[in-house]
């Protein structure tokens, strides 16, 4: 009951700060998932239900300085959802009421609700949403927009209700000039079109320059209409802006295929978006759907997935990598984040975390670098409450105690090659995919079977055959799973010189100079074999991976250990496939940015290189071609200011041929 008054109480704060203030507190995020837990709550303790709770409300307060208007019929909400499953049981619950729908599918435009009033087709009211119920007329506003209009093409009675935002270029020239003011910079084009339109000086919202969709009618049947699509076309007739992108779709699988499309073209549009509204289409099915108290059922809002969301830093801990570099990691309240659940993110080295101005307790700003990997931006400082704690470097290992070495400018390394740590990540790490591709030998299982001592070495892996009565004992293995994973380390033994290269861990030996070693050298033997001269000489190796090699490859233990392998039958020779000349490739330097159908982006870089191509990880002037996928970022901007050749995922897959 205590967490129950608490949220309600949250909430209404929250939603006074963002409907009446203009002053949102908290991200659309933090407050999605507050009110999520709280209709939980209600649901499972109807009995709870407070008067003043935040479900029997669509909206805010309103303020003093307008004149409030009763709206006569409500201007509902719509409920939330998030995935593509809280779809699927949307439709799934209207089709169990024997319906079989047609939608509407329009972009959920991030701006403010507003109610048109007309007489005799003049307008004569413009109103906010407020409560849902009760709003504040904006009419000396709403005139200074050009595309609402103030005589309608029929002398018609009628209401209207849409979403008044403003552009993205709009906001950047205004904020360019209140820069120059010294006035403080609105954060989105959300914030800037509710700012302009509860200005009481309509000569402010005139030069905000300020737009509009219409794309409600909320009684259809009395113009004669009997759907929804209808009900948008004569609305367009009478002269209002209705948005291009609506479209009637005829099932759900439709609803998917247009939310992944308008997702994609999102950050072209002109426009701030936040998601996708669903309707049914069909007047009559929406009346016999009904309502709740607080929602219609015949609709929905996807909202796109959060590209950067706050949350809290609980803890930075750290962990030793398999080189015995030492990482700090920023323990974090489970978030959201583009699709996936996030609670943990890399923090790299003291500096970065103290360039960041990271304290323990923070509110921090998350995003996916790429798309894929957690990143922290940083902190939310005038959210700080004096109770963070400063962050403080580590001089000790905090696996095996022993004392760090600074290595370079930033890095602290764990020098003990017995730490089980460092043991244990490089077991992980020769077991991942690109390395000898172990499939079922994850990384818990790799540190179970180090800590009961069934594997020290990489050599252990392949006598697990031995010992496995013994594996039977250990939690979660049967004898289906033990066979398979049994399985896997026979047939990992055929992945090659490369595959072993990458998988041994040497340090500043990665993926892409493995498999140059190996095309090169065509076996181990000739690796153990050559003088670092001979690594250097090599395109792409270098001085720094060739100290590296020669190092790894004259020391007596690693010599052994590669020795016992060759004896368990590992391949030592190159099985990979030799470079195919295609002059489409051939000599070129290729970035790969955005993410792609068709492959993985270490799958495409080996299929360039194959064909004799270089790739890079940035774009520069030496780049000849960027293949662009799916949100592209900062990578296709730069390639395209240098005038360098870019591919879309079909050109590539038609060079590929």
């Amino acid at each position: 009951m205590n967490r129950y008054l608490e949220l309600v109480d949250i909430i209404n704060e929250a939603d006074y700060n963002y409907h009446t203030l203009d002053n949102p507190t908290i991200t659309d995020q933090e407050y999605d998932s507050l009110l999520r837990e709280l209709i939980e709550i209600e649901e499972k303790h109807p009995d709870w239900i407070v008067d003043n709770s935040p479900t029997k409300h669509a909206g805010g307060m309103v303020i003093d300085e307008f004149v409030k208007v009763e709206h006569k019929i409500p201007m509902m909400s719509l409920p939330d959802v998030f995935n593509e499953e809280e779809i699927l049981s949307f439709d799934k619950k209207i089709k169990d009421e024997g319906i079989i729908p047609e939608y509407v599918c329009e972009l959920k435009i991030d701006g403010l609700s507003v109610s048109l009033l007309y007489k005799d087709g003049i307008l004569v009211r413009g109103a906010t949403r407020g409560n849902g119920v009760i709003g504040e007329d904006i009419t000396h506003n709403v005139k200074t927009i050009k595309v609402i209009p103030l005589k309608l093409n029929e002398k018609v009675d009628i209401e209207v209700r849409g979403e008044i935002f403003m552009n993205k270029n709009t906001l950047e020239e205004l904020n360019k000039e209140r820069e120059k003011n010294n006035l403080p910079l609105f954060q989105n084009c959300r914030n800037a079109a509710a700012g302009s339109i509860r200005q009481l000086d309509s000569k402010i919202a005139q030069k905000r320059h300020l737009d509009n969709f219409i794309y409600h009618l909320p009684n259809p049947r009395d113009y004669g209409l009997n759907t929804h699509s209808e009900a948008l076309e004569y609305m367009k007739r009478l002269g209002f802006k209705i948005n291009p992108n609506n479209k009637v779709v005829k099932n759900i699988d439709d609803v998917l295929k247009y939310i992944k499309e308008k997702g994609e073209l999102r950050e072209s549009l002109k426009y701030d978006i936040d998601g996708i509204v669903i309707k049914v289409n069909d007047i009559l099915l929406q009346e016999k759907l009904g309502f709740t108290m607080k929602y219609p059922k015949w609709a929905i809002a996807y909202k796109f997935p959060a590209k950067e969301v706050l949350t809290k830093l609980k803890d930075i801990i750290f962990t030793v990598g398999r080189t015995g570099i030492i990482i700090p990691n920023a323990v974090l309240d489970p978030v959201l984040v583009a699709g996936s659940t996030i609670s943990r993110a890399n923090l790299f080295n003291k500096d970065y975390v103290i360039n960041k101005n990271l304290k323990i307790g923070d509110i921090v700003s998350i995003r996916k670098a790429g798309d894929v990997i957690p990143e922290v931006v940083g902190p939310v400082v005038e959210r700080r409450n004096g109770n963070e704690i400063d962050f403080v470097m580590i001089d000790k290992c905090p696996m095996c105690n022993s004392l760090l070495v600074k290595k370079g400018l930033v890095d602290y390394y764990c020098e003990n090659n017995d730490c089980p740590s460092r043991k244990i990540n490089n077991i992980i790490h020769f077991t991942e995919r690109n390395a000898m591709n172990i499939d079922g030998l994850g990384e818990a299982l790799c540190e179970d079977l180090y800590n009961f001592g069934f594997v020290k070495d990489y050599s252990d892996i392949y006598k697990l055959y031995e010992k496995k009565d013994e594996l039977i004992k250990l939690e979660g293995l049967g004898n289906k799973s033990i066979n398979s994973l049994l399985d896997a380390i026979e047939k990992s033994k055929l992945e090659g010189l490369d595959k072993l290269l990458f998988g041994l861990g040497i340090e500043n030996v990665g993926q892409k100079s493995a498999r140059i070693l190996a095309k090169n050298f065509h076996n181990i033997d000739n690796i153990l074999n050559a003088k670092e001269e001979d690594f250097s000489n090599i395109r792409d190796i270098g001085p720094v991976i060739a100290k590296s090699l020669y190092k790894y490859f004259h020391n007596k233990k690693n010599i052994d250990e590669i020795n016992k392998l060759r004896q368990l039958g590992i391949s030592m020779d190159y099985v990979g496939i030799d470079i195919v000349e295609n002059t489409s490739f051939t000599n070129k330097t290729f970035v790969v940015t955005g993410s792609l159908d068709n492959f993985s982006r270490e799958d495409v870089k080996l299929e360039i290189e194959n064909r004799g191509g270089r790739t890079s990880s940035s774009v520069s002037k030496k780049t000849d071609v960027v293949v662009v996928g799916k949100d592209p970022g900062s990578k296709y901007d730069k390639a395209v200011s240098l005038g360098i050749e870019i591919w879309d995922e079909d050109r590539l897959l038609e060079e590929l041929k």
